[in-house]
Formats: C-alpha cells, structure tokens, sequence
C-alpha cells in the first residue's frame, strides 16, 4: 500500500511548495530599501535588514527625556485598497494613526516600525505599501527603521493582507502634553481632516457596498471624485504642525479624532469637573459626511461618536492665545477654526448651536 507521507518526505517537501517563497520575500526588502532610505535622520544606526532597529538619542539634546510610544492599524480602509488595486497610500495611514497619537503629547516622532501580513507576498504589493509608509515617515519627519513582512498561506483570502504600525517619539518630562493645565474658560480649537481617515470603515462600507450598490468607480458630484478616490485619501499627519505650534504657544490639551469620533476623543484631554462643549456650525462638515449621513440616515450623534466630521485634531488652548493660535494655523496652511470651549460640569461633551 502506497504511503503518502514517505512519497512527499522522498520528494524533498519545500517551503514554497506549503505556500510561503522566500525568495518572492528577499525580492520585496530589495524593492522595500529603495523606499526607506528616503526616511533615513540623524540619529539611525544601521540599515533595514538587521535583527533590530537602531536610535541613537544625541546627548544633551533633552534634559529629561521621555519616550511615548503608539502603535495602530488601518483597520477595514484597507478593503478599499483591496477593491481599487491601489496600494501606494495606505501606508501613510498606518503611519499617521501612530504618529498623530504620539504628538498629542508633545512628542516629536523618531523611529516607525511597520508590520504588513498577507498570504502570497506579492513583492510590488509589498513595496507599494512600504513606498507609502516611507511617504508618511517623510511627512512626519521620522524614519522606518524596521518591520515585518509574514507570508502566511490559508490565513488571509487571496490579494488581501494587514497592515499595523508601531511609533516612538520623545519629549522633555517638563513639556509632556496631558491636559493637567486645562482649566474653565480654554478653548477649543479644530484643524481640519482630509476627509473619513481611518476609521468608521465598516459603516463606510456598509452603507455604500452594502445597503447601496456602489462601486469603487461611481462618481459624485457633490465629492468631485468617484467613491474609491474620496475613500482613499490618506489620513492628515500633523505632527509638523504641533511641533510648530507648541515652540510658541501653550498648548494644554490635545485630541486626534479617530475612532469614537469627538465623543471619545476630546474628553480625554479634559480634566475630571470640566467637560467639552462644542458648538455645531462652527467647522466646516466635510461633502463625505453629509453625503453618508443623507444617504444612510444617520442620526447626527452617531455621526459624531463615529467620524472626525471634518476635524481631525483639536487643541486646547487659553482663550488669550486663541486668535492667535488660529492665524499662525492659517499661516501653516491649515484650516482652523474655534469650535467650542471647556466649562464647570460631568459628562464629557455637550453639543450646541453656534
């Protein structure tokens, strides 16, 4: 009787013939290095390719440093890259969600570890993803010391793969931002979002796939893009920005909009007996939101306790400092607007009208 088990042991198993090719993984970190020399700062030690990533921190450079770390994904955005065949954007994404985090405290990104998982290594797929994630490292002004790249046959569904992402920055204890300071009477400041960024995917695609029999391809007047292109765009990285505003002003609060909404986010930086009241009307609702909300009949507050609605950032600043804080956004290039103020009360947040 034929035994199978010796018949494969006597054709010489391979790893490529269980589903995983190495060589198709050495070809992505050759394509991969073309991207991340691009991010290379003062301070990397080494190169891509090591068992570990390097960062030298320049003596004298802090007095009492403190290391923030954010890690973060891109959650089901990524299904849109799947049905556009667009890959070379996403990346960023990844990168902001970390880094946006890690400015919110004051600290100014170093280093970006990325880690990309799939089930056939495509090697141009992979690059793409990484030419995004160093677009990103660029923009944020750190670099992408290392990563992971795991093929891993039967798990994901063919042409799909997971993207996370892993950030470090660093700041001075005495300048680290947590919302201590805020007090009664600070205002709160919106700078404005791309458009959905990374969160609130699986309503996204709900609505528009599900409900409504949408392709990626369907143009919107109302958006001036087809769908796929309004879905895609990559999430704003504002950390130049914040380490602009905070060598001027003092800024004592500051919240990334991301999943949660306004409701989640903004009281996080708010002191217990204080709470958020933000005045609709006063920012501009991105033509995405009003668009979902119409066609899905969302009620406002789910709208708000889901989507940035157009704010990607707020910052709390003193109602001195609030005029100003706006112009020298506006100077950056940013869109700005006051949006509300901190006020005696529980509860978190309260919504007006302006």
């Amino acid at each position: 009787m034929e035994n199978k088990h010796e018949n494969h042991e006597n054709k010489g198993l391979t790893y490529k013939e269980a589903g995983v090719d190495v060589e198709a993984g050495y070809e992505a970190v050759r394509l991969m290095k073309e991207h991340t020399k691009r991010t290379m700062i003062p301070g990397v030690l080494g190169e891509l390719g090591s068992f570990g990533g390097f960062f030298e921190i320049a003596k004298g450079a802090y007095e009492n440093p403190v290391l923030i770390s954010g890690t973060d994904g891109v959650g089901t955005k990524l299904q849109i890259a799947f049905m556009t065949g667009k890959h070379d954007t996403i990346g960023i994404d990844c990168v902001a969600m970390c880094v946006n985090d890690v400015a919110c405290h004051g600290a100014k990104p170093l280093f970006f570890l990325d880690y990309i998982g799939t089930g056939r290594l495509e090697p141009k797929v992979a690059a793409d993803i990484v030419k995004g994630v160093c677009d990103g490292c660029v923009e944020a002004g750190c670099a992408l010391i290392g990563g992971e790249t795991a093929e891993m046959p039967g798990f994901y569904k063919e042409g799909e793969y997971d993207l996370a992402g892993f950030s470090v920055g660093i700041v001075d204890k005495d300048k680290v931002i947590n919302g201590s300071k805020v007090k009664e009477g600070d205002v709160l400041i919106g700078i404005a979002s791309s458009g959905i960024h990374s969160n609130g995917y699986s309503l996204v695609r709900k609505l528009f796939f599900g409900i409504n029999d949408y392709t990626v391809d369907t143009w919107f007047d109302e958006l001036g893009c087809t769908l796929g292109e309004a879905l895609l765009k990559p999430t704003r990285i504002y950390v130049k920005t914040v380490q602009a505003l905070i060598q001027q002003f003092d800024i004592k609060g500051i919240a990334h909009i991301t999943g949660g909404g306004f409701i989640e986010n903004i009281p996080r930086t708010i002191p217990e007996g204080l709470r958020a009241a933000v005045h609709m009307g006063s920012w501009e609702i991105l033509p995405v939101f009003r668009l979902m909300q119409r066609l899905g009949g969302i009620a406002e507050r789910e709208m708000l306790n889901t989507f940035n609605m157009g704010v990607g950032l707020v910052l709390v600043v003193d109602s001195r400092d609030a005029r100003a804080v706006v112009d020298q956004l506006t100077a950056m290039g940013e869109k700005a607007s006051v949006i509300g103020q901190v006020e005696k009360g529980e509860g978190g947040i309260t919504f007006c009208e302006r």
